[in-house]
């Protein structure tokens, strides 16, 4: 992996060999997609598809009872798992031991947390304690970011830390600043530097999401050159972060922080490839996230996947 460069898939498609002809859907990892909340379904739904199409072999979403049915209809080849909700339409904390149950006869390889989740308290106590509890390399977004912002770094840093197993943080230039202490346009004045700050202040990988985002560990540099206007709308990211945890799922080496770096890298130059597919049809103004998850497989042929 070269240092310090242009996404290119010709330096990350090693880690994703062609499929071999007896394959089977175990052998392609289990995305858990703990996501959404009242009012909120369609982020849930919207991530588990494009984990979907990213290539998971399966995908579970674990979402409030009310959520349960739009997601199941959306996406009838997720599954899914009804979890008590709290007043704000969102998880109850008492809900994630029913994930880490599932865990345990599931064997979740990768998660994708945050997407439409809101920010009830009793929700923000559920993203910790997810994120404390389940050993499975993390893709964190959303509403995830939000709630962790509210947390002291230094207690983020040692819950990200202990937790046995890597994070990539996605935030766009918003969710950065929040969780940098900052103002959005202190990140977009050199969104190297903040990128490099969320890796090395959260002891995690990041994607600083936007006009040719930046995937770093802190070291390593990849910015990305796909994408177009078309992806400035609501769902983006979600989508974003569904292939991401669908990448990490199959990843050989989805523990160690150079899989996850190419994980991130890869996630956002298909994701922006896709867009640029999509854009030709559709138009960037009229351009939405499912158009952009339909086109992934232009984008995964393109790169030789």
């Amino acid at each position: 992996m070269r240092a310090g460069s242009e996404i290119s898939p010709k330096d990350l498609r090693r880690a994703f060999p062609a499929r071999k002809a007896d394959a089977h859907k175990g052998d392609f990892g289990h995305v858990l997609v703990v996501a959404g909340s009242r009012g909120l379904g369609g982020a849930a739904a919207l991530c588990a598809r494009a984990a979907l199409r990213g290539g998971a072999g399966l995908v579970t979403a674990a979402l409030p009872e009310s959520v349960q049915p739009v997601v199941a209809a959306a996406v009838p080849e997720c599954m899914t798992l009804p979890l008590a909700e709290n007043a704000g339409g969102g998880l109850r904390t008492e809900s994630v031991a029913r994930i880490l149950a599932l865990h345990r006869s599931r064997a979740f390889t990768a998660l994708a947390l945050g997407p439409g989740l809101g920010t009830h308290p009793d929700t923000a106590r559920a993203v910790v304690a997810v994120l404390g509890s389940l050993p499975v390399p993390a893709v964190v977004d959303a509403d995830a970011l939000n709630l962790l912002a509210l947390q002291p770094r230094e207690a983020v840093h040692s819950l990200l830390e202990r937790r046995g197993a890597p994070c990539l943080l996605t935030p766009h230039p918003g969710e950065a600043a929040r969780l940098l202490r900052t103002r959005a346009a202190e990140v977009q004045s050199d969104r190297r530097r903040a990128a490099a700050s969320l890796a090395e202040g959260f002891g995690c990988v990041c994607l600083l999401k936007g006009h040719r985002s930046v995937a770093t560990d802190g070291e390593t540099f990849w910015t990305n050159p796909s994408g177009n206007p078309g992806l400035a709308k609501g769902g983006s990211g979600d989508a974003l972060t569904g292939l991401a945890a669908a990448l990490l799922a199959q990843h050989p080496e989805p523990s160690s922080t150079e899989g996850v770096l190419e994980c991130a890298a890869l996630a956002a130059w298909l994701h922006g490839l896709a867009a640029d597919y999509a854009v030709r049809e559709k138009t960037a103004r009229c351009l939405l996230a499912s158009d952009v998850i339909e086109a992934f497989p232009h984008a995964f042929r393109k790169a030789g996947l």
